[in-house]
C-alpha cells in the first residue's frame, strides 16, 4: 500500500509538471512508472492514464483550440502512433531513448541560447512533429516533448496550446490504448489503479491551471522549452545508469 501511495503522489506531480509545461505528464510519468512496473505494463498504464489526462484537459482548459494543427498534427501523429505501438514489440528501447535524448537537448538548448534559430510554423513542420511524437508514443510511452516543440513554433495562446495538444494527444492515447491492449500490454492486475490515475488526472491538471493564471506568455515559451532540455538531460541519465 505504501509503494501505491509513493506512485499515485510522483503521478501527480508528473501531471501538474507536464499540465504547466503543455505537453502532457507522460514524459515525466514513463519514467517514475518505470520504478514500479515493466516496460510493457509502463506502456499499457502510460495509455490509460493518459487518456484520462487529456480528457481532464479538455474540460478544465476548455476555451480554444487550433483546428488546423489538430488536423495537421493529429492525423499524422494517430497513423504513426499505431504503427510506433506494433514497433514497439521489437526496437532496442535504449538506442532510441538515446537518440531522442540527444535531439531534445540540442534543439531546446539552440532555441533558448540562439535568438535567431527558430523552427518555421510551416504545413511541413506541423506535420512531421505530428508524425514523430506519434511514432515515439507508440514505442516509447511519450512523445509530447516533440509534439511540444512543434507547437511552441506557432505562437499559440497559452491555454489553445494546451488544448490543441490535448485534443491531438487524447487521439494518439486511444489508438495506441487499442493496440498495446492487443499486444497484451494491458493487465487486469493493473486496472486497479484506473480509479486513482483519474483523480490525479483532474487533480493534477487544475493545480497546473492556477499555476498557469500567474505565468506570463513569454514565460510559459521559455517553460516549454526547459522542460523539454530537462527532459532531455533525465532520459539520457537513466540510460547512462543502466550502463554503469
Amino acid at each position: 500500500m505504501e509503494t501505491i501511495l509513493y506512485f499515485i503522489l510522483l503521478a501527480l506531480i508528473a501531471e501538474i509538471l507536464g499540465t504547466v509545461g503543455g505537453f502532457g505528464s507522460s514524459v515525466f510519468f514513463v519514467p517514475i512508472a518505470s520504478l514500479f512496473f515493466d516496460f510493457y505494463s509502463v506502456l499499457g498504464i502510460t495509455a490509460l492514464f493518459h487518456v484520462a489526462s487529456n480528457v481532464s484537459k479538455i474540460i478544465i482548459f476548455h476555451k480554444g483550440f487550433n483546428k488546423r494543427l489538430i488536423l495537421s498534427m493529429g492525423v499524422p501523429a494517430v497513423l504513426f502512433v499505431i504503427f510506433g505501438a506494433w514497433l514497439s514489440q521489437y526496437i532496442n528501447v535504449g538506442v532510441v531513448e538515446i537518440l531522442l535524448s540527444m535531439i531534445l537537448i540540442s534543439t531546446s538548448l539552440t532555441l533558448l541560447f540562439v535568438k535567431q534559430f527558430a523552427i518555421q510554423p510551416t504545413l511541413i513542420n506541423s506535420m512531421g512533429g505530428g508524425a514523430l511524437s506519434g511514432i515515439l508514443a507508440g514505442m516509447l510511452g511519450t512523445g509530447g516533448v516533440i509534439r511540444g516543440l512543434t507547437l511552441a513554433a506557432f505562437g499559440l495562446e497559452k491555454q489553445v496550446f494546451i488544448m490543441t495538444s490535448a485534443i491531438i494527444d487524447l487521439g494518439i492515447d486511444f489508438s495506441r490504448s487499442l493496440v498495446y491492449f492487443s499486444n497484451g500490454y494491458i493487465h487486469r492486475h493493473d486496472l486497479h489503479l484506473v480509479f486513482w490515475l483519474i483523480l490525479v488526472s483532474f487533480v493534477g491538471s487544475y493545480c497546473g491551471k492556477l499555476i498557469l493564471k500567474r505565468v506570463s506568455q513569454e514565460q510559459f515559451k521559455k517553460i516549454v522549452l526547459v522542460f523539454i532540455l530537462f527532459t532531455g538531460v533525465f532520459i539520457l541519465g537513466q540510460q547512462i545508469l543502466k550502463w554503469l
